[in-house]
């Protein structure tokens, strides 16, 4: 159990949750990039191409609030820190087969910690939007596939999630 705890940074000695304190970290610039999307039926997937939902524009207002949450990342998740981002990219596109709204974010920063956390939020949050302008028109969407595709720079290097290409650079 002791080793867990030193391996999970969120815990310290006595196993109480804390916040990391990352002050002689040093700043280099970072980037995350999600992905998720919102299943859809085919009937709402033609809404959408149509531009015929009640609520309005979807894709645009769900784009909307995927910047404005990964901006409010550190009031919704209790050990993430206020960090200053320099660049959030949301991008919304309709899927054929299978029908979806798929999601992807883009968080930048020039920190000592990284935007993971940011990157996951924006989808999230982009995701539960859809869902919400959706509803009207039908209640069994699946938010599905949440996940963190890569990660660059920090102490402990790059990362891209196993079987999925690297993203395009912005």
């Amino acid at each position: 159990m002791a080793e867990q705890r030193r391996q999970l940074s969120h815990l310290d000695a006595e196993g109480r949750a804390r916040m990391v304190d990352i002050s002689q970290k040093q700043e280099s610039v970072r980037e995350a990039v999600a992905r998720g999307r919102v299943s859809v039926s085919p009937a709402t997937l033609a809404l959408l191409k149509e531009a015929a939902l009640p609520k309005g524009d979807v894709l645009t207002v769900a784009q909307v609030a995927g910047i404005m949450a990964a901006k409010r990342t550190a009031e919704l998740i209790p050990m993430c820190h206020p960090i200053p981002l320099s660049g959030i990219d949301v991008r919304l596109w309709l899927s054929d087969e299978p029908p979806a709204v798929e999601i992807e974010a883009r968080v930048r920063t020039k920190a000592a910690t990284g935007v993971e956390m940011e990157a996951l939020s924006a989808v999230s949050a982009a995701a539960l939007t859809v869902y919400d302008m959706c509803k009207s028109a039908q209640r069994d969407m699946v938010i599905e596939g949440i996940r963190l595709i890569s990660k660059t720079g920090g102490t402990r290097g790059d990362y891209v999630r196993p079987g999925e290409s690297p993203p395009p650079q912005a």
